[in-house]
């Protein structure tokens, strides 16, 4: 039996460094930022929900599941990702934010041998320098874990699976898969980097 792997894309903040720009829906090449991303993970992954809190209706225009997070009042990364474990059946869910068009392509397959080498519950990605809190693949039944943390005030996501048994899939063969487009003059970067 093969696993089944899951994805969610992260779309789901406020965007105070774009000026409140939907990140997700900022376009980078023409193309808004999340249809880079969901070209990058699609081939990797079964079924991919999109977690946003506002625009639903111009997300479900890419044709996934979008989902919204249970807890409202913008708590970050850590509610879209309850949400999303809650609504997938798979093995694994890989987490992913919608800002980062240049994912590695052989993202989920170097994360799940990371997983399987050290017998861990999830994988964060490291671009060599540090980690990458909002790329992980993870187990769903850690929600409940993840829940308890959220419910207890706590907000930061490294804090979170260092209680567990993390392992780090190491990505600095590709320094630049993880940059990520927090402000217009990053997308500027970007997209010239891109053009290149």
């Amino acid at each position: 039996m093969s696993l089944q792997i899951d994805a969610v894309i992260l779309a789901g903040g406020m965007g105070r460094r774009m000026g409140g720009n939907d990140k997700g829906l900022v376009e980078l090449q023409a193309q808004p930022m999340i249809k880079h991303t969901i070209d990058r993970i699609k081939p990797q992954v079964r079924e991919i929900l999109i977690n946003a809190n506002r625009n639903q209706t111009r997300y479900a225009e890419f044709g996934y599941r979008v989902i919204s997070d249970e807890d409202s009042g913008y708590l970050g990364p850590l509610a879209g990702m309850i949400t999303a474990m809650g609504q997938t059946q798979a093995n694994y869910l890989l987490v992913v934010p919608c800002d980062c068009p240049l994912l590695p392509t052989d993202l989920v397959k170097r994360m799940l041998s990371q997983i399987e080498k050290e017998n861990a519950d999830l994988a964060v990605a490291s671009d060599g320098q540090r980690e990458q809190p909002v790329i992980l693949l993870l187990k769903p039944e850690l929600r409940d874990s993840m829940k308890a943390f959220l419910d207890a005030g706590e907000r930061k996501i490294d804090f979170w699976y260092a209680k567990h048994n993390c392992a780090v899939a190491d990505f600095s063969d590709q320094p630049n898969a993880f940059v990520n487009v927090n402000t217009p003059e990053q997308k500027q970067q970007l997209s010239e980097a891109i053009a290149k």
